[in-house]
């Protein structure tokens, strides 16, 4: 006898319909699973027969032989152990085939029978939705993120008692899409906003006319001065995601298993310099989405850039410029998403004191230029905006009890403007996910317009300042971002004057 169940396993960032095949034959009783499963997949033949007889089933006392096709395609995890049970449970005719037939099953299994939550449910689904399989049972746990897809019924499911009777039409399980959904939006009143940093002016500019563009900036400057509160008020500065976007954001978490609910909010990812390169880039045996894929849609902060191993670094120029990442392994290869803006620190020198009228800077000229050759010119090339911040004066650092009880009039105004110049941003494209600084060179020169004097400036100072070509599609695109900030359709010399002053090394 042979029995077919439908199920899916995630696949880099898409997913692999997999079809558990299953006979039962005359024979010493044995349960064998193949079809290319790794060790987590033939340990199921426990947790499934465990799971059955805890549930009150019976497990079949012939030799049992359980398929996984493609045969070819690898397979790993407990996705496959609900699969697998319903099965062996059509195998025994505890269930009948046309009881599972265009469905899709996926979860996996406790001892006694409870279905666990599995990562990467929202590529199951839609993989499911594509093979045209419009009904998928699943962990009730992963039921808030799998909402998030339409065209499919989704059964969230508890246990395997529960799916048995719902299957025979004994008992219907009824649930709810948004059931056991955490949601968590808005400011964070721990997390630092624009008002908590003392002076720094110019930083905060620079600040928010790279989130309203999403531009990857650098913010330079001696111990102390602020480049990490700056960056990390930067986070609520951030827009809140569209329905589109969450999707993508939650998908990517997902794959990790981070979260099971929803993500509401734009990642803000901090990884630190000792982080191994698979960790940031991506990789190893499974080829995993690393920090850059998870700050998708998001912001990856690298503090100290500098201190970050050399081959990272180098790493970071592809996505940088592509906004995905292609890892490339023996046994596996995938895309990952890693559209993600880069705000970055540094210091000027080792000891961090270059330039200070009040440190003495203790480097040589040697130690100065390889810290400094860190970061190679390539990779400059790709950071829209340069800034440096200056130590702030300590009579300027305490303020009256009655100015921090204010209301954080200027981290509301500037996060307004950003929403304004995104508005104009998507007005101007026709959709919510492109920004000025995604726009190619061809976009560049027949969506944005300059005024003949930002033409001439433009012109003279390219030449001056020995712009490459990359440079001077981000100086327009950078300039852009500040006209949007000011409420203007065209480039002026003013907002290409700042610009410039960004470029500078």
């Amino acid at each position: 006898m042979i029995a077919k169940t439908h199920s899916a396993i995630p696949y880099g960032y898409e997913g692999r319909v997999v079809e558990v095949e299953g006979d039962i034959n005359k024979g010493l009783p044995a349960f064998n699973i193949v079809g290319m499963a790794n060790k987590t997949i033939t340990e199921a033949r426990e947790r499934v027969k465990s799971a059955l007889i805890n549930s009150d089933f019976s497990f079949p006392d012939k030799k049992v032989t359980i398929n996984l096709a493609p045969a070819d395609l690898l397979k790993d995890g407990s996705y496959l152990d609900l699969p697998i049970a319903l099965t062996v449970m059509t195998l025994s005719r505890q269930l009948l085939q046309d009881d599972l037939n265009e469905k899709l099953f996926v979860g996996e299994l406790s001892l006694n029978g409870a279905l666990r939550p599995i990562h990467g449910i929202i590529n199951i689904v839609e993989t499911a939705r594509t093979a045209g399989i419009n009904e998928v049972y699943l962990p009730i746990d992963n039921l808030p993120q799998a909402s998030l897809i339409s065209g499919v019924k989704l059964i969230g499911v508890r246990n395997l008692r529960e799916l048995f009777l719902h299957l025979k039409g004994e008992k219907t399980i009824v649930n709810s899409p948004q059931q056991n959904v955490v949601k968590n939006t808005g400011t964070d009143s721990n997390a630092p906003i624009l008002d908590h940093v003392r002076g720094q002016a110019l930083a905060k500019r620079a600040i928010s006319i790279a989130i309203a563009g999403h531009h990857n900036i650098i913010i330079s400057g001696p111990p102390g001065a602020g480049k990490t509160l700056l960056a990390r008020a930067a986070a609520n500065l951030l827009p809140q995601p569209s329905p589109e976007e969450q999707i993508a954001i939650t998908k990517i978490h997902s794959i990790t298993g981070e979260t099971d609910n929803i993500i509401y909010d734009r990642p803000f990812r901090a990884p630190h310099h000792t982080a191994s390169p698979v960790s940031i880039i991506g990789g190893g045996n499974k080829a995993e989405p690393g920090e850059i894929s998870l700050a998708h849609l998001g912001v990856l902060f690298l503090d100290e850039i500098p201190e970050f191993p050399r081959s990272v670094l180098e790493a970071l120029r592809q996505p940088l410029e592509d906004r995905k990442i292609s890892i490339s392994r023996a046994n596996s290869k995938t895309t990952y998403p890693a559209d993600f803006m880069l705000i970055a620190t540094m210091n000027p020198c080792p000891c961090g004191y270059l330039g200070d009228p009040n440190h003495e800077c203790t480097c040589t000229q040697a130690q100065i230029n390889n810290y400094q050759k860190k970061l190679s010119g390539p990779l400059f090339d790709r950071i829209d905006m340069n800034i440096t911040v200056t130590k702030v004066d300590n009579a300027d650092l305490r303020c009256k009890t009655s100015t921090i009880l204010k209301e954080p009039t200027e981290h509301s105004v500037v996060k307004n403007k950003i929403k304004e110049a995104l508005n104009r941003q998507r007005t101007r494209y026709g959709h919510s996910g492109v920004y000025n600084s995604s726009l190619s060179s061809h976009q560049v020169s027949t969506l944005l317009h300059l005024t003949p004097s930002a033409e001439k400036l433009l012109e003279s100072a390219s030449e001056k300042l020995n712009l490459s070509a990359r440079s001077y599609f981000k100086v327009i695109k950078v300039a852009q971002t500040i006209a949007d900030l000011e409420g203007m359709d065209v480039i002026d010399a003013p907002q290409l004057s700042e610009a410039l002053n960004y470029r500078k090394r």
